[in-house]
């Protein structure tokens, strides 16, 4: 199936090769509408399901950002949605197999760090697996990566500091941290979110690490930058709805897109 989708995206893409691929997380969406000179709709690809999720329109969007070749998720698969964690994890691989080097992966997810606060950008520094899967558990693909891949530092210290120079650059404050990847669909529980602050966690969210898992085996660069919508359980008394995390990553999305634009720019 891998082949197949390479074969129909490189049949609509003629001789464009993505040096960098970057997955748009939920209300994040817009850089693509506003660098898009080829896309491709995740039903039309072998392979690609369609996200249920809103805030994600289910396009594959490809442009050139400050001098580079870009590849852009605009919108996800989820594990919560029922796809398998192999269906979650694919869209990485067909990207390393287009000539991407460099993954950003983005999302929105809750601060279990009290000192954050909605609409921050987090950079990512490591994260921990809870979501009870490992996209590699099955035959291993050598031509791709290892069968025991180090996963010790899977957001590359030389790109964490790439992305907080970015930031300085363009204006933009960050915040820095450990990722928690939960399977969802539901919210944590305020007991869940106490867990994962003992632990080291500084956000949680329902995404973001099987496909950085898969990055780091397939020897792609990986950044990881958080939108931190909203205080997670028991760091604010106040209920957690989807409507809320859009409306903060909408409030967020300029800064965002300031951000992006300049990593790219520095990658």
């Amino acid at each position: 199936m891998l082949e197949t989708a390479i074969e129909y995206i490189k049949s609509k893409i003629a001789d464009f090769e993505p040096e960098i691929g970057i997955i748009l997380g939920s209300g994040l969406g817009e850089l693509a509408d506003e660098y898009c000179d080829i896309y491709i709709d995740y039903r039309d690809i072998p392979g690609f399901e369609v996200s249920t999720v809103s805030g994600h329109k289910g396009r594959l969007v490809f442009a050139q950002i400050n001098g580079k070749k870009v590849v852009m998720m605009q919108g996800r698969f989820h594990f919560y949605e029922g796809h398998s964690i192999k269906k979650v994890v694919f869209p990485v691989k067909v990207m390393k197999k287009l000539g991407v080097k460099t993954l950003i992966i983005t999302n929105a997810a809750g601060g279990v760090n009290a000192s954050f606060n909605p609409s921050d950008l987090m950079v990512i520094t490591d994260h921990i697996n809870f979501m009870g899967e490992n996209p590699l558990i099955g035959e291993n693909d050598p031509e791709m990566g290892e069968r025991f891949p180090d996963m010790s530092e899977v957001y590359n210290s030389k790109y964490v500091e790439l992305v907080k120079k970015a930031g300085r650059n363009a204006g933009v404050d960050l915040q820095e941290g450990v990722y928690m990847a939960l399977t969802g669909p539901s919210y944590e529980t305020p007991a869940e979110v106490r867990m994962a602050r003992i632990i080291g966690a500084d956000a949680v969210g329902m995404s973001t690490v099987p496909e950085a898992i898969v990055a780091s085996w397939a020897g792609m660069n990986v950044i990881g930058i958080s939108c931190i919508c909203n205080s997670a359980a028991g760091v604010s008394t106040v209920g957690l709805t989807h409507a809320d995390v859009i409306k903060a990553a909408n409030t967020a999305k300029d800064k965002f897109k300031l951000l992006i634009k300049e990593v790219i720019k520095n990658i």
